[in-house]
This record gives structure tokens, C-alpha cells and sequence, in this order.
């Protein structure tokens, strides 16, 4: 009898999860926008050149250089992270992982990343009604 229970409970289990929503997606676009405008921690674009945007396609090649921390910090946030424990994230991705250290502007450009995903009003997308992605 407690299989009997147990393989029903599961399959309850397993039937209502099926009815959760599914997660939102970011728009890259706009995550990208903000973290090459306020990080940049290597410095590309002014490499290439005064006044150049990530989407140039110029610039293609290496546009999608910081989107795995920028899409973790997001996500980081959107699931109820503090401010701090991302500009952290951020800091220590630039300071330690790309091994480029500290400097002055190191937390206050992570803040501001930080700041801005959290003023984007249009960076999630949910799906429709029939479960796409617009």
C-alpha cells in the first residue's frame, strides 16, 4: 500500500508541475546594451574604437564576451538576490576569474550594472498564452 501511495503522490507531484509557468527569458539584447555601456571590464570597445557599440558588426565577434556573467547576475536578481552579493559576483568575476584585479572603478561599474537589470522594465520576456517566446 505505501508504493501505491507513493506512485500516485508522484504523479500528482509530477501533473502540477507540469502546470507551472514557464520561466521568463532574458532579452539579451538589452542585457548586452547595459553591460557593455557601464562594465566593460576588458575594455573592448574603446579598443575598436571611440563611440563603438557592441552590436557593430565590427564587433559581432566578440559581442557575447560578458553575456554568461551579465545573464548570471540577472538571474541572480530576478530570484531575489541582494544588490550586494551581485556587485560582488561581478567584482570578483572581473577581479579574480578574468584576472584582472581590483581597481577604483571595479565595484561602482558592478553597482551600476547591478542598478540598471534592476531598472529594465523590458529585459524578461514571458511567454505567450500557447507557451512562445515572442
Amino acid at each position: 500500500m505505501q508504493n501505491g501511495i507513493t506512485e500516485y503522490s508522484t504523479a500528482l507531484e509530477l501533473r502540477n508541475l507540469s502546470k507551472l509557468p514557464p520561466n521568463p527569458r532574458v532579452k539579451l539584447s538589452i542585457l548586452r546594451d547595459i553591460g557593455w555601456e557601464k562594465w566593460d571590464p576588458i575594455g573592448l570597445l574603446p579598443m575598436v574604437g571611440e563611440g563603438s557599440k557592441w552590436d557593430h558588426p565590427d564587433n559581432l565577434h566578440f559581442a557575447n564576451e560578458y553575456d554568461t556573467y551579465l545573464v548570471s547576475a540577472a538571474s541572480q536578481l530576478r530570484r531575489g538576490a541582494s544588490v550586494e552579493t551581485v556587485v560582488k559576483y561581478l567584482g570578483d568575476i572581473e577581479a579574480n576569474y578574468m584576472g584582472l584585479g581590483v581597481n577604483p572603478t571595479t565595484f561602482s561599474r558592478a553597482r551600476s550594472v547591478v542598478k540598471a537589470i534592476q531598472n529594465a522594465s523590458d529585459l524578461w520576456t514571458w511567454p505567450d498564452e500557447s507557451g512562445k517566446f515572442g
